[in-house]
Formats: structure tokens, C-alpha cells, sequence
């Protein structure tokens, strides 16, 4: 699978530049067709402006002095004509301090000049790291549609309804959220649910996973460096919370944040301050944190690698995201709706589930939760050779459920009860109410009802 960097580069970015220096100008032009972006040139805000209502870009690079209309006036027109663009501030040293301002206008991360074609690119890709790029959240949103990631909405277990209504109603405030749950259940889904639901949804929804990043630089790539703060340090640097600016900053596995760290967490949450790398002066934020883990964090207060003080202070709104064993109940509409979208994403004919490929994978525990569940279903796509998916596309360790499962008949059970019981079980797992499903079927509703009872199937 490609990255969505990759991803959006494949789909040829559309990068607005705007200075009025002609050299940086052509030097941009090379260095980012040579990268695969297509390019856009304006020597003015006002010819930037003129251009990007012609053709929306993904990105603009937007220098800070500007003659006419200066870069933070363009900044903040940009942000209006279009709001789905992502702004990166050009500027020289003495002026990051406007930077920041531009920033908090809109902008979401700047290049201190002199810069090189490689530091170009590194600001590009760390942009589209952070997911701080609009574009980017779009394609991602897109991503997820075809690989079929369901609405929260329709789901039919009473635990992850109650999390999607808790995650709701704190969405309209900014009180800090903190997700519990298994690896791979979908707290990230959850995350962007609250942020898209807020009156911050315009804003950048930026994430970082303490898991993924080392220790060392966890500290700089979530608060940023200033210029000189370590060997290689030419310039400073903004991080994920300045990124965010007064959107939302998901940190995910938070639990894994490394205790002197947590310090300067405890502080941004109290105080909606922070401090850079190698910097003394504080700098105010509004970035709202929605914070997630899959470990026990009152046992790691117990055991001393957690801040107590963190720790309550990140459980304000506490949200527990069942995992895919606990919802089975789910698990045929959502495999359903996950199929369809891998189906267009590989471009192939329909594919449907079979009773006892269905049946396997309600029976299945799932540890992967619904990434495993994509996976698995990713690989039955690309294997099926007719209409349906069968067990036997799919790994074994699923196959094995197959006469052990409660809810659906194995498949060697050719009885009519049996095959009605299958039937029912398609069906009643393609329509989210009882009466679409009669209606399916051919049966008024009282009968459907009778029969989801004496099959169990509720």
C-alpha cells in the first residue's frame, strides 16, 4: 500500500508558488516538477490570488515580503478562496515571529530562506506527515471510502453507539478527549469524528503516534526547535502543536510518551502554553488534544512511567472504543461495506460474501481488530477469481472457525432450516432495519421478526 504522501504525489499535486524573487521563483519550478508536482508561478499576491481561483492548488508556498499585498494579508485571503489548500509561509530568519502569526492565520508550516530544493521537499513531506495538509485529509477521507471504513453511525452494538454519542456531544466543546481501546478498533476513525463534528472541523487535524517516534524526538517534533537548539539546527522549526494551530492535535499512543516529556504536555493542557527546543520564550496555543491509547493508564501511574498529574488531566472525557469481538453484531455489514470499496479501489467486478465466509469471520476473535479485518479482506479481493468470496480465500486461522461457530450453521449443514437460516443471516446483514429486510425477503415483518428469534440471529 502506498503512504498518502505517495498517494497524493501519484495524483499530481498542484503546488501555487508566489514571490516576487524571479530566481526563487525558477529554482521552486524545477525542483518541484522534478519531484512530479505541477507547478504554478506568480510573482504577486494579487497575480497568487487571481491564479488560485482559476485552478484551486493543494499547496502554496507564499512568500512573506511581498511587494502590493504582503504575505500575511495574502495568507489570510488564501485561507477564504481556498479554505482546502494548505499554506506554507516562506520567510527569512528575522521574521519568524510574523511566521507564527501567518501560521495562526492559516498557514500551516513555513521555510526560513536560504533554503535548499532538498528543504523544500522535507517541509512538503513532514506537512503531509503531520496530516496537517487539507489536501491530504481530504484524500484520506477518500482512502477511506474506498477501502470502506463504515459510518460510525450504523453501527448496531450498544457500546460503540454510546462512544460515537459521548464523542459527539464533547465535540462541541474543547474539552480534551482521551480514546481507550485495542490496537486497530478505530480510534483514529473516532478522532477525526470529533474533530469533523467541532466548530474546529476548517481547521488542521494534525496527528502524531508516540509509538512510531523515538524518544529522543518526540520532545522536538511535538513542540518544535528553535534555530541553534542542536548540532544541524540552521533554522528553527515548528512542530506538531504549532502545525495544529487552532485545529485539533490527536496524539496517539500517549501512553508511550516518555516521562520528561509529559511534562511540557501537563503544561500545554494547563496553561495553552509551550516552549520550543533550545527556546526560552513560551508561546500560546488553542489546539484542542484528543488523545488515544491502548494501555492501562492508572497501572502505569501505579508503576511510575505515567504522571499522575498528566493523567487526570487527560481524563476529562474518556471514550472506550469496543474492540471487533465485543461488536460482532457489526461484523457482516461491515465486511460488506469494506469489500465494495476495496472492489473499486483494485477496479474489479463486484464481490460478495458467502453465508460461511460470512459465518468465519463473525466466529473469528480478531486481534487486529478492523485493520486485521481490512487485511484479510484486501486479500480475498485480490485472490477471488469469481463473484464471491469463499472460506477458502480466506488465512486459515479464520477457516478454523468455521465448526465452532454459534451464531451461523457450518456450511456442511445442507438442511432447509439451514440453508433459510443462512438466507435470513445474508440479508438481515445488508439492510440496517428490520423492515427493509422483510421487504427483501418477501415477508412482512412479524414473520422476519418470528424467524430472526427461532434462528437466533438477533
Amino acid at each position: 500500500m502506498l503512504s498518502f504522501a505517495e498517494e497524493l504525489m501519484n495524483a499530481k499535486v498542484r503546488v501555487l508558488v508566489i514571490d516576487d524573487d524571479v530566481s526563487i521563483r525558477k529554482m521552486l519550478r524545477v525542483c518541484l516538477e522534478a519531484a512530479g508536482y505541477e507547478v504554478t508561478l506568480a510573482s504577486t499576491g494579487e497575480a497568487g490570488v487571481s491564479a488560485a481561483r482559476k485552478q484551486p492548488p493543494d499547496v502554496v508556498l507564499v512568500d512573506l515580503r511581498l511587494g502590493g499585498m504582503d504575505g500575511l494579508a495574502v495568507t489570510r485571503l488564501l485561507v477564504q478562496v481556498v479554505p482546502s489548500a494548505t499554506l506554507i509561509l516562506m520567510t527569512a530568519y528575522a521574521t519568524i515571529d510574523n511566521a507564527v502569526d501567518a501560521m495562526r492565520a492559516g498557514a500551516a508550516d513555513y521555510l526560513p530562506k536560504p533554503f535548499s530544493p532538498a528543504q523544500v521537499l522535507h517541509v512538503l513531506g513532514r506537512v503531509a506527515s503531520q496530516e496537517g495538509m487539507k489536501a491530504e485529509l481530504a484524500e484520506l477521507r477518500r482512502t477511506r471510502e474506498r477501502r470502506g471504513v463504515v459510518d460510525l453511525h450504523s453501527t448496531m452494538n450498544p457500546a460503540l453507539k454510546e462512544a460515537v454519542e459521548v464523542a459527539e456531544r464533547a465535540a462541541k466543546t474543547d474539552a480534551t478527549v482521551l480514546l481507550f481501546g485495542e490496537t486497530g478498533t478505530g480510534k483514529g476513525v473516532l478522532a477525526r469524528h470529533i474533530h469533523a463534528s467541532s466548530s474546529r472541523a476548517s481547521r488542521p487535524f494534525v496527528t502524531v503516534n508516540c509509538a512510531v517516534v523515538s524518544p529522543q524526538l518526540i520532545e522536538n517534533e511535538l513542540f518544535g526547535h528553535a534555530k541553534g537548539a542542536f548540532t544541524g539546527a540552521d533554522g528553527a522549526r515548528a512542530g506538531y502543536v504549532e502545525a495544529a494551530s487552532n485545529g485539533s492535535l490527536f496524539i496517539d499512543e500517549v501512553g508511550d510518551l516518555p516521562r520528561d516529556v509529559q511534562g511540557k504536555l501537563l503544561r500545554l493542557l494547563e496553561e495553552r502554553e509551550y516552549v520550543r527546543v533550545g527556546d526560552t520564550e513560551p508561546r500560546s496555543s488553542e489546539t484542542r488534544i484528543i488523545a488515544a491509547t491502548h494501555r492501562d493508564l492508572r497501572a502505569a501511574v501505579s508503576a511510575g512511567t505515567m504522571r499522575e498529574d498528566l493523567f487526570y488531566r487527560l481524563n476529562v472525557v474518556t471514550i472506550r472504543v469496543p474492540s471487533l469481538r465485543d461488536r460482532r453484531e457489526d461484523v457482516p455489514r461491515l465486511a460488506a461495506t469494506m469489500l465494495e470499496g476495496l472492489v473499486k479501489q483494485q477496479r474489479r467486478t463486484p464481490l460478495t460474501l458467502t453465508p460461511a465466509a460470512i459465518a468465519a469471520l463473525v466466529a473469528y476473535d480478531w486481534p487486529g481488530n478492523v485493520r486485521e479485518l481490512g487485511n484479510v479482506l484486501e486479500r480475498a479481493t485480490i485472490l477471488a477469481r469469481s463473484d464471491e468470496v469463499t472460506p477458502d480465500l480466506l488465512p486459515e486461522e479464520l477457516r478454523g472457525h468455521l465448526s465452532t461457530n454459534p451464531a451461523v450453521p457450518p456450511p456442511e449443514d445442507q438442511s432447509l432450516d439451514a440453508a433459510e437460516r443462512r438466507h435470513i443471516a445474508a440479508v438481515l446483514a445488508q439492510y440496517p432495519r428490520l423492515d427493509q429486510a422483510a421487504k427483501a425477503l418477501g415477508i412482512d415483518t412479524s414473520t422476519l421478526y418470528r424467524k430472526r428469534d427461532r434462528y437466533g440471529l438477533k
